[in-house]
């Protein structure tokens, strides 16, 4: 029995060991973007916000309160006054009859703030969501600056392999070994410059979820997956459904809210009284009623009906505002993307496929004596430029792809894992 149970333990302890060797999954987008919408403090401070204008609507929705008094007259006195033989006592409730229509007035302005909630959480959502998608690629970026470091360390290897050789031989200078190792340590430089960024570039992208240490090592993602876009006009018909518009349109309603409100203080209110009085000293009772009707609210009211009125014509400009500079910077960001998506694709079907040949040819015509190594080695490094530009272009037109779905409030678009492709 008890070689049973050490065989169970043992095959317990080689799973855990694997599974302590397995290196972690890598991470998607999609992934991010959802560990971030279900945990991010920033959308739940927008359902804490509804909570208290809820809370607010419907201390608004409630009539004023009824008011039970007591009053007492002619006691303690002198006289016939004294004590309580002339005493009157009266009992009453009051209240005020709202006039004017204040009380769907508040019940409105209530709505309408709880209205604009919702373009607020899409705002901050789209927001939150770009953010994670630039932390995201930055990983990416940083990836491939590594496999670009990578590539530059293996040509590299082989410079210092053909110089050593050459070197051995006496066909070449000591000085072109040093001159390749030197480069070769560069290369070598940069691969961990761009592993210190990955590392850091996930990090800074677990702290959305609230996490110290990221719990993945890779990202999955194509940079040089650029979409083809649709024509600028069709893009700018989505600026009138951003979040954005929709948050000065909420701003509007509130404020025609507010602005009935300020109307409805013009009406005066029916302030009344009803009640029973007792008169102690001819033991009968009576009833008491009265209405009171106060003067001049038009006129109090005149001043907060025009600021409301200033308020709500500057939404219209607000939003003329807005719309403009909203235009400006899709146009902005079309363009850069435009110019950046260019650049990529015609790097990578003129200029790379060219700059590789001419780096081989170069390697071959070094070996046997027919150039120099400067010739070989700048070939090499104008390869490596070449695809540092094109990542470079690439980062950038999927910052400004970022930035257009933020504005039109349009999907982020995800990379497919399966596209990524080493430089």
């Amino acid at each position: 029995m008890w070689l049973r149970w050490a065989a169970l333990a043992a095959l317990a302890a080689v799973s855990c060991v694997h599974a302590q060797d397995r290196p972690p999954a890598p991470l998607s987008l999609d992934e991010a973007l959802a560990r971030v919408s279900d945990t991010h403090p920033a959308l739940r401070l927008i359902e804490g916000e509804r909570q208290v204008l809820q809370a607010r609507g419907e201390r608004a929705a409630l009539r004023p309160p009824l008011i039970l008094g007591a009053q007492a007259e002619n006691v303690l006195g002198s006289g016939q006054a004294r004590g309580f033989d002339q005493a009157e006592l009266t009992l009453s409730l009051s209240g005020v009859l709202e006039r004017g229509g204040k009380l769907d007035a508040r019940r409105a302005l209530a709505q309408a703030n709880l209205d604009a909630l919702a373009p607020q959480r899409e705002a901050a959502r789209l927001d939150l969501l770009a953010e994670v998608a630039r932390r995201y690629q930055a990983i990416v970026v940083a990836q491939r600056q590594q496999a670009l470091a990578l590539l530059d360390i293996d040509q590299r290897q082989r410079a210092v392999q053909a110089a050593r050789t050459r070197l051995q031989a006496g066909a070449s200078p000591e000085s072109v070994l040093f001159s390749a190792q030197a480069q070769l340590a560069q290369a070598e430089l940069d691969r961990d410059r761009a592993a210190e960024a990955a590392r850091a570039a996930r990090r800074h992208l677990a702290t959305l979820w609230n996490a110290r240490e990221p719990d993945f090592d890779t990202a999955t993602g194509d940079l040089d997956g650029l979409p083809e876009l649709e024509a600028f006009d069709a893009l700018a018909q989505w600026l009138q459904r951003t979040p954005e518009l929709a948050i000065v349109t909420g701003q509007a309603r509130v404020r025609e809210a507010q602005l009935r409100l300020a109307q409805g203080e013009r009406a005066t209110d029916l302030q009344w009284q009803l009640g029973v009085r007792r008169l102690q000293g001819q033991q009968a009772t009576a009833l008491v009623a009265a209405l009171s009707l106060p003067l001049g609210n038009a006129v109090r009211a005149e001043p907060e009906i025009r600021a409301a009125q200033a308020e709500l014509a500057l939404t219209t400009v607000q939003r003329e505002a807005l719309l403009l500079q909203l235009h400006a910077t899709l146009a902005e960001a079309h363009g850069r993307y435009l110019t950046a998506r260019l650049e990529v694709q015609r790097l990578g079907r003129d200029v790379l496929p060219r700059l590789q040949q001419a780096e081989h040819a170069a390697e071959r015509a070094w070996r046997a004596g027919a150039i120099s190594y400067l010739e070989w080695a700048q070939l090499q490094g104008q390869r490596i430029q070449a695809l540092q530009r094109q990542l470079e272009a690439a980062a950038q037109a999927q910052t400004a792809l970022i930035e257009l779905q933020r504005l039109t409030g349009q999907p982020l678009v995800v990379p497919n894992p399966s596209q990524e492709t080493a430089p």
